[in-house]
């Protein structure tokens, strides 16, 4: 079935047969009218045209997650050429309020998507995302680059990205792990292709060229995301009312994700951003370091599709406590102690298979507990919580390597706070399906 076909069948009207009483006797019982369009909408048809949203999902994902994946890239060539009176931590402003900036506009996305659908926001965020890329290849000075990439660029990617990630819910009943899986591998692969493009490019063309260049590779891939991302529902506009806010905490299910996620933010933000600068200090060759995050990132890519799979048959809660409390394990167990160049390759893999899991399933675990018409902005709300990790997790293991905890004080730090989400999760998981171990959810 079409979208176009299924917008047809919302707009066909319906017999109604009115109760033979007092009042309608000798009348036609029959009245023409129309159904509340839930009731008229037609099943999700859980394939065909549905990937082709999934495809185009997919793009979106690789444009903006992708792109974030893959911004510690520029921290060093900042640090080194464009900007060698700025301070390292003053620098790091740049990715973190990307990252934050994707983060914290998620309410104001996901009532948007909520209202008005994708069609929109995919729009206008490729054109602030391009526009900003395309500022950035101009910009000089520290401030041009805070604002062209750390704001405009971020805020398209969060118009981006979260439309992206929540119209596959309306596309599927079935299959929907597998749908996200695929999904969020878009993320991965740009982690991998554009760190490399990134670092290559710049030695053989210059920053200026290469950030064109990204920026039209981008462009090409959004206009397939804005002609293929749609809803299947028809949106329905509301007010917002602060009644949405306050329901939110009055669902114990619902708080405890959010402060799962809140925690695993801090944590798995760590090893992302410090991994190739930690290795550069146990002495690793820079040849190999500049490859540990597209290695982390290619983990990632098959840690979402696994875990996408694995959420469709053992359930997405019991899926994500699994690979995330692994992921803690990870860190605590393996990276720690790990002073050798196959250690530090080892833990990177590992590392990005096990928390792949933290992008394919945050919509469907949101979902999960969600009527439909409130995915978009719970999703956002999520998302909204944890950007304060985003944005303050770089800082703050500044701060403890600098200090007294050192290397292994942040590796501490950030292995713990993923153990401390994950046991949210677990508890979400438990509050809704009871100590029954084996119950899919």
């Amino acid at each position: 079935m079409t979208l176009q076909q299924a917008e047809g069948a919302m707009a066909k009207k319906t017999k109604v047969v009115e109760p033979n009483t007092a009042d309608n006797a000798g009348r036609e019982p029959e009245l023409e009218a129309t159904l509340p369009l839930a009731l008229q909408q037609p099943d999700p048809p859980n394939g065909g045209v549905a990937w082709l949203v999934v495809l185009g999902a997919w793009c979106a994902s690789f444009c903006s997650f992708g792109w974030i994946n893959s911004v510690g890239e520029f921290q060093e060539y900042y640090q080194n050429e464009l900007l060698p009176n700025y301070s390292p931590s003053t620098i790091s402003w740049i990715p973190s309020l990307q990252i934050f900036f994707m983060m914290a506009m998620g309410p104001i996305v996901g009532k948007l998507y909520d209202s008005y659908g994708p069609r929109y926001l995919v729009f206008g965020g490729s054109l602030l995302h391009v526009f900003g890329l395309m500022m950035t290849s101009l910009a000089t000075k520290y401030y041009q680059i805070l604002l062209s990439q750390g704001v405009c660029s971020a805020i398209g990617v969060a118009a981006i990205f979260q439309p992206a990630l929540n119209v596959i819910h309306g596309w599927f009943t079935t299959k929907t792990g597998t749908a996200f899986g695929l999904m969020a591998t878009g993320s991965s692969l740009g982690g991998i292709i554009f760190p490399i493009m990134v670092a290559r490019l710049i030695k053989d063309i210059g920053y200026s060229w290469t950030m064109r260049i990204c920026a039209f590779l981008i462009l090409s891939l959004l206009i397939i995301a804005n002609l293929t991302v749609r809803a299947y529902r028809r949106p329905q506009p509301a007010k917002f009312s602060h009644n949405q806010i306050k329901q939110l905490f009055k669902e114990p299910g619902f708080v405890l994700c959010l402060l799962g996620f809140f925690c695993f933010t801090f944590g798995i933000y760590v090893p992302i951003t410090y991994l190739p600068v930690q290795a550069l200090e146990i002495g690793i060759d820079a040849s190999i370091t500049e490859y540990l995050v597209p290695i982390l990132n290619a983990g990632s890519l098959f840690g979402r599709i696994l875990s996408g799979f694995a959420g469709d048959r053992i359930g997405c809660y019991n899926t994500f406590t699994i690979v995330c409390y692994l992921t803690s394990i990870w860190i605590l167990a393996l990276w720690i102690p790990c002073t050798t160049t196959g250690g530090i390759v080892a833990f990177a893999t590992l590392f990005g298979l096990c928390s792949g899991a933290y992008v394919s399933l945050i919509s469907p675990l949101v979902a999960q507990i969600s009527p439909m018409s409130e995915i978009g902005f719970r999703t956002g709300v999520l998302y909204s919580v944890s950007s304060i990790g985003g944005l303050t997790t770089s800082p703050i293991s500044g701060a403890i390597i600098d200090g007294a905890g050192g290397w292994t004080g942040v590796k501490v730090f950030a292995g713990v706070l993923c153990l401390a989400g994950t046991t949210f999760i677990l508890a979400a998981r438990l509050y809704s399906t009871g100590f029954k171990l084996a119950v899919v959810f």
